[in-house]
């Protein structure tokens, strides 16, 4: 699939909109990113294969099991995206950064890839799938 410049705008700005929703705790947002069928998975370091989770409930239960856990302030930082355009649907391939501020200390927690397969539903773009390649566990 070839997409336009303004798809490929839409699709950036929906992977900046979904970072900041998880940082900023905006479920509604976060969840509207996703398909409702959707899929995770992850792998961290090389390891095992995390998941997948399958559906939207799924996944925004993954996340608030996560965030009940953190004491932090988080921000998922997303770059250098891209798309793999040659099959059916578009791949956004991008970096993310993630750090956390506790304590009034910024660390680096880990590095990584998104591969986020985009599809449309009622008319937006959104995460059909998402795997996530970090460089090391947090």
């Amino acid at each position: 699939m070839s997409l336009t410049l303004e798809q490929k705008l839409n699709i950036h700005e929906l992977l900046g909109r979904a970072a900041l929703a998880y940082d900023e705790r905006d479920m509604a947002t976060l969840e509207a990113g996703f398909a409702a069928d959707a899929s995770m998975s992850m792998r961290i370091a090389g390891g095992d294969l995390i998941g997948p989770f399958e559906g939207r409930d799924a996944i925004m239960k993954l996340f608030t099991d996560s965030m009940a856990t953190q004491t932090d302030v988080r921000r998922h930082v997303v770059s250098n995206i891209f798309f793999d355009e040659s099959g059916a649907d578009p791949v956004a391939i991008s970096n993310l950064t993630l750090v956390a501020t506790e304590n009034g200390e910024i660390q680096l927690l880990t590095a990584g890839i998104y591969r986020d397969t985009m599809v449309q539903e009622n008319g937006k773009w959104c995460i059909a799938n998402r795997h996530i390649e970090l460089d090391k566990s947090y």
